[in-house]
């Protein structure tokens, strides 16, 4: 009888969780969520294109507003190419490479996941054709949700909307300098000249941002309704600095998150979620990591309370704090009923970095419990990752097309109707929601690796079309699973977080270094040259750092009365100059400079030299 009950009791179990000890393919469940981002593809698509149901689509965006905006990510089910989102999701993406690069590539997945980035960076590179200027959006979502048709023959308004001084938007070119700083990080070895661009919009776009303040919600108030920034743009100026001070090591982002961190709520703020719009757990687990490597220097008292409160969100959802994230009776956790996955998993991405930043520099996360091992973060992104892949009551997969049961009708325009490889019968606006929307069949087209909305707080799902706050995919569900898939895919064990993961070029014999006296002199128009020379270097931290001596000669027979420099490339301190915005002139005790005499500024930095070039001058 005992045995019997035994036995009945490991049937209701498995009843209940069906897949529970059948261990999940990481790997697998990877390579299908890279597939997800090629079907969300807007633009020209390449010839290796995976996802082959799909065909090219916004081709005329930006045409309107004479620019060329042909290209990017839809977010979700619908057509609208959103950049608030978007940016978000490429910064993940790009965070995901920087930290689980070699997993990424042992999964032969590396290649894959750069593609995916530069899809998107492309696309910011011409959303971005001014210092000040920056398109935001492309397509209405009002209009755009009143049809239902496929993005290939769409006949909704393409209308592209921008920030500019005018109209700012902290929070939106906040985000983009994030993403084209983290993505240079990811290009800086395998295209540097890239990377070099990447990094210098992400420098413009910052300097707009913290110039230009104010809501890009405010600006552009069509994005209201889809996308409202009710953060505000604090945490995105604070989250962007973070990431070019990664990109760059230019100590003036450094200071910037030391200076306001206390002002823009970095220190102030205990969060229970990180997402699009809420970007300061992710700001505080930067933070601390800078701390943990001991970078932070005269900061370190600030950086102390961004890291207390890094340890607050990870302590949250552990459920050792004092104000604890909410879960439903399975484990995941819940934030709202729609689109909850979105917040799962870019928790689960937080708790992943954290417990190897915490690992490499060998301490414990405090909570209010008590301290607590850094392998128990790990575990709990390995619980939520489970869920979604199918370790649930309902024993669904959240994650379309991985394992035996998963959402066959999806809130997604494009899975939803036929191909139109297949079909090139026109679907008309209203006519879409008519014959494909309303229908209860599965959909034709196979949308694999889309992470839908999810279960509600009790677990429940219902897989239907209608039913958008569960059964719409996003982007920016599937951006933060990158990272986590790659590093449950190598094991369970910890391991050094700050040695390099992007895999590292042959190692040759270092050749010594040569440092010219002179390099190429600059020339401007006329009657002023500029000299560049290496006077010193030294080598701190296994970096090599130069001093740049710079020569400005008058070569013209009368004073130089004002003169306007251009300075870009430079990631260093510089003396000698004066500085207005993003110009340098004569140093404020020179009124000018006497023909054939000449004026020195140096700078230091650990690259090739600064690009000068003269903007402006003025003879006496």
């Amino acid at each position: 009888m005992e045995k019997f009950a035994s036995v009945a009791a490991l049937l209701l179990l498995l009843l209940c969780f069906p897949v529970a000890f059948s261990g999940h393919d990481y790997g697998q469940a990877l390579s299908k969520s890279l597939l997800f981002f090629e079907a969300q593809r807007s633009g020209v698509l390449p010839r290796n294109q995976r996802v082959t149901w799909r065909s090219h689509s916004g081709l005329t965006d930006g045409k309107s507003s004479g620019v060329n905006l042909v290209g990017g990510y839809y977010d979700a089910g619908d057509n609208v190419k959103f950049g608030l989102p978007m940016a978000f999701t490429v910064t993940m993406m790009a965070w995901s490479v920087i930290e689980y690069g070699n997993q990424l590539q042992a999964n032969g997945e590396l290649g894959n996941s750069i593609d995916a980035i530069k899809w998107g960076t492309d696309y910011f590179i011409k959303a971005h054709p001014e210092p000040n200027v920056l398109y935001g959006e492309v397509g209405d979502g009002n209009t755009d949700h009143y049809c239902w048709q496929r993005p290939e023959e769409m006949t909704t308004d393409r209308k592209a909307y921008r920030i500019d001084p005018s109209n700012p938007g902290s929070d939106l070119a906040g985000e983009t300098a994030a993403a084209m700083a983290a993505a240079s990080i990811v290009f800086r070895r395998s295209n540097p000249v890239y990377s070099r661009l990447l990094l210098t919009h992400a420098y413009q776009l910052f300097d707009f941002a913290d110039k230009y303040r104010g809501k890009y919600d405010s600006s552009i108030t069509v994005a209201q309704k889809y996308y409202r920034s009710v953060s505000g743009y604090n945490d995105e100026l604070l989250w962007a600095a973070a990431w070019l001070y990664q990109a760059s090591n230019n100590q003036f982002y450094l200071d910037y998150l030391g200076r306001n961190g206390d002002a823009m709520g970095g220190t102030g703020w205990s969060m229970t979620e990180f997402g699009w719009d809420v970007k300061y757990a992710g700001v505080q687990t930067l933070v601390a990591k800078f701390l943990m490597q001991g970078k932070a220097g005269s900061h370190a008292p600030v950086f102390r309370k961004f890291q207390e409160k890094a340890d607050s969100f990870m302590c949250s959802l552990l459920g050792k704090s004092s104000r604890n994230i909410q879960k439903t009776p399975g484990g995941l956790i819940f934030r709202q009923r729609w689109n909850n996955m979105q917040f799962v998993t870019s928790a689960s991405f937080l708790t992943t970095v954290y417990s190897d930043y915490l690992t490499s520099s060998r301490s414990n996360l405090r909570c209010a419990a008590g301290n607590v091992a850094p392998s128990q973060l790990l575990s709990f992104a390995k619980s939520q990752v489970d869920y979604i892949l199918g370790d649930n009551p309902r024993a669904t997969s959240y994650m379309v097309g991985y394992g035996n049961n998963f959402p066959q009708r999806v809130h997604h325009r494009g899975s939803s109707i036929v191909s139109v490889k297949v079909d090139r019968t026109f679907v008309t606006c209203r006519g879409g929601y008519a014959t494909w929307f309303s229908r209860k069949g599965s959909d034709p087209n196979l949308l694999t690796g889309a992470i839908v909305g999810g279960p509600d707080a009790y677990d429940n799902f219902a897989d239907r079309r209608d039913n958008y706050e569960q059964t719409e995919p996003a982007t920016y569900n599937n951006a933060p699973l990158l990272g986590v898939l790659a590093r449950l895919s190598s094991g369970h064990s910890g391991y050094s977080q700050f040695l390099p993961v992007v895999p590292a070029p042959v190692v040759r014999r270092p050749m010594p270094i040569r440092r010219p006296k002179v390099t190429t002199p600059v020339r401007a128009s006329g009657p002023v040259a500029i000299v560049q020379r290496i006077t010193s270097s030294w080598v701190s931290k296994g970096r090599t750092y130069y001093r740049y001596s710079t020569t400005v000669i008058n070569k013209s027979s009368r004073p130089l009365k004002s003169l306007n420099l251009s300075i870009k490339n430079l990631y260093g301190p510089i003396w000698g100059l004066s500085r207005s915005g993003n110009s340098f002139g004569l140093p404020s005790w020179m009124h000018s400079l006497p023909s054939g005499k000449s004026l020195e500024f140096v700078y230091i930095h650990s690259t090739t030299p600064a690009n000068v070039a003269v903007s402006s001058y003025t003879l006496a």
